[in-house]
């Protein structure tokens, strides 16, 4: 099942009073692994922000994360989903909307559930759905510089 993401968009018309720029289903979703499968909401490629254009951002082609800027995304791990160990050059704030899923770090496991949230800091993460029903998670990645432990910088991988 896709996921059913009801994307609103607010902007300002000529006389510069706000409006609704997008309401709409989320269409542009994406699946980078099997059992998973993303909706982009919005893109920045700057911050602090311009909310001048009219453009929609969540159209332009973007990788993990946008140098100088930011990406909200909300994700959908279904029971199985392939594992991905990665580390972006991020600070990423995670909202889980619906199910459970674990957490894996170095030799750690958290299981997170609906309502949790988490603040992830760089570092080298796998996302995995246990469970029988699908976990939905809001993210918002904001870039960061990558991290430095003593004097070795940990590059974002995977």
């Amino acid at each position: 099942m896709d996921l059913q993401i009801r994307r609103i968009v607010t902007g300002h018309n000529a006389d510069g009073r706000a409006v609704v720029k997008i309401d709409e289903i989320c269409r542009n979703l994406i699946s980078t692994r099997k059992g998973q499968q993303s909706c982009l909401v919005w893109t920045t490629d700057s911050a602090p922000a311009n909310n001048d254009t009219d453009e929609d951002a969540s159209q332009r082609p973007v990788a993990t994360t946008v140098a100088g800027g930011t990406v909200f995304r909300i994700v959908r791990y279904d029971s199985g989903v392939a594992p991905r160990n990665h580390r972006t050059d991020s600070i990423d704030y995670a909202v889980v909307l619906a199910g459970e899923i674990d957490m894996e770090l170095d030799g750690n496991t958290v299981r997170l559930k609906a309502g949790d949230v988490l603040v992830q800091r760089g570092t080298i993460h796998n996302w995995v759905n246990r469970g029988a029903e699908p976990c939905v998670i809001a993210f918002v990645l904001i870039d960061a510089k990558p991290v430095v432990v003593g004097h070795r910088k940990l590059d974002a991988t995977g």
